[in-house]
């Protein structure tokens, strides 16, 4: 298993990151070329190494000003990143294959020339690509790719820190970064220029991460939420710091961005008014970078901590976990306010699938996803669209009362194996098929005469003993 790791600069000077910075902008423009010329249908099929050999005898390998291995492995990381966004087009337009055509000989035309990049030629093919694949643009500056055998790792002591040797634009003169690690990296280095700081990045095998604590034997349903990270089909909450950690990142970002807002508009009103000076310095004292982008790796780091914790609890239990897939978006029927919307959007679903996706791997248990539309809004008791309010759900037939997650967690794991609704059944569809199933089963209640109705009592008992097993009842408030 492959695992990235990341060292950071330690106390390094202004001279040594101003020589890496303007190294990472020539480095910027070459990568910027790449997609602008090849990131298109007619960069399919052209490998990094002809453009290298085109670039070299067209004489534009001359004008980038940087070392030819530097430039080079650029173009090597720029294609990658072109050929792994064409292939995540490549998903979505599987999907339009299979429902234009009906055979299985035509599909399976389809599929190969799609997967041997011969969709060019297609019409159909081509034009989904072009749909589904834009043309990117790169605005990277800030990123250097040095190939293993361009670097020298070394220490000053047999117990000290490690410190890093680069190339710099002069030929056989290095710059030496120290690092806060006593580790040496290895294989292809990515450095990541952050404000003052330099990030290196390299890629290990780990796998004794495979072998870590054992998973637990049962099948668990859990709901990724806001308030906290997941809500298992048993109604326990894990990760319930989540929620207070976003909410007070979301609001301490709104006042400090509205007075640095009015910090810039001052700067500006002096820039208008010839005092360029004056502008200059409030743009270098005052709406400086490095504060924000360090509060903002500890609060990534402490999100990503909380939410890997959760994961790890939920796969104690479970050697099967059955999960929403959140990937689809759904559009909103209210208007939450603004304060809301603004703390949603910091709600970080995709490291909660990420953690659930690398956590279930390494620990040997099975992850299963599941279509999400209407799990929170299905009372478990009798099957039917209920009435939330909040957290709260009521169900409309028998009046019990829902924590709203934990009834969506118990949906999620009943809906693994339904065969009406698969993952890909549009949340229309769904609403339909559950309606459907409460009209059925509404048809079969006993005839409403004096010999077959129940007591009151009687029915709310019965009701009782038949939800008494999967059901949290909410003290009232």
């Amino acid at each position: 298993m492959k695992v990235t790791r990341i060292a950071y600069s330690k106390n390094l000077n202004a001279g040594k990151y101003s020589h890496l910075s303007e190294q990472a902008c020539r480095l910027g423009r070459v990568r910027a070329l790449v997609w602008r010329r090849y990131g298109s249908v007619g960069g399919v099929g052209i490998s990094d190494r002809a453009i290298r050999d085109a670039w070299m005898t067209d004489g534009t390998a001359a004008t980038f000003g940087v070392l030819a291995n530097a430039w080079k492995e650029t173009v090597r990381d720029a294609v990658a990143d072109i050929k792994a966004a064409r292939e995540a087009a490549k998903v979505v337009v599987r999907k339009a294959i299979h429902r234009r055509y009906h055979t299985e000989e035509e599909r399976k035309a389809a599929y190969t020339a799609l997967k041997y990049d011969q969709w060019t030629s297609d019409p159909f093919l081509a034009r989904q690509m072009r749909d589904h694949s834009k043309h990117g643009i790169s605005h990277t500056m800030n990123q250097i790719v040095v190939r293993s055998d361009q670097y020298k790792a070394f220490s000053l002591s047999e117990e000290g820190n490690i410190w890093l040797a680069v190339p710099s634009l002069v030929r056989r003169k290095m710059i030496t970064i120290p690092l806060n690690t006593t580790v040496a990296p290895t294989g292809t280095l990515r450095l990541i220029l952050r404000g003052s700081r330099v990030e290196v990045h390299y890629t290990i095998d780990a796998p004794d991460l495979t072998e870590s604590r054992p998973c637990g034997n049962r099948t668990v349903g859990v709901d990724k939420g806001y308030t906290e990270v997941l809500t298992d089909s048993d109604g326990n909450h894990h990760g319930e710091e989540l929620g207070d950690l976003l909410r007070t990142e979301s609001d301490f970002l709104k006042a400090k961005n509205a007075r640095r807002a009015k910090i810039r508009a001052i700067a500006e009103k002096a820039r208008r008014a010839g005092n360029r000076a004056k502008a200059d310095r409030i743009n270098r004292n005052n709406l400086g970078l490095v504060k924000r982008n360090r509060r903002r790796e500890r609060f990534e780091s402490q999100v990503r901590t909380i939410t890997f914790t959760a994961a790890h609890a939920v796969i104690d239990k479970a050697d099967k976990v059955v999960a929403e897939d959140l990937t689809s978006r759904f559009a909103s029927q209210k208007n939450l306010g603004k304060n809301t919307n603004r703390r949603l959007a910091a709600w970080t679903k995709g490291v909660t699938a990420e953690a659930l996706a690398s956590v279930s791997e390494r620990r040997g248990s099975a992850l299963t996803l599941v279509n999400a539309a209407y799990t929170s809004q299905v009372a478990p008791c009798c099957k039917v669209l209920g009435s939330r309010s909040g957290d709260r759900l009521h169900c409309t037939r028998c009046g019990d009362l829902w924590q709203a997650d934990h009834a969506a967690a118990i949906n999620v794991l009943e809906r693994d194996g339904d065969p009406d609704i698969t993952l890909f059944t549009p949340h229309t569809r769904v609403k339909q098929i559950i309606q459907e199933r409460t009209d059925r089963h509404r048809t079969r209640l006993p005839v409403q005469d004096s010999s077959a109705v129940l007591g009151r009592g009687e029915r709310m008992i019965r009701s009782e003993q038949q939800c008494s097993s999967s059901r949290k009842q909410l003290t009232p408030p």
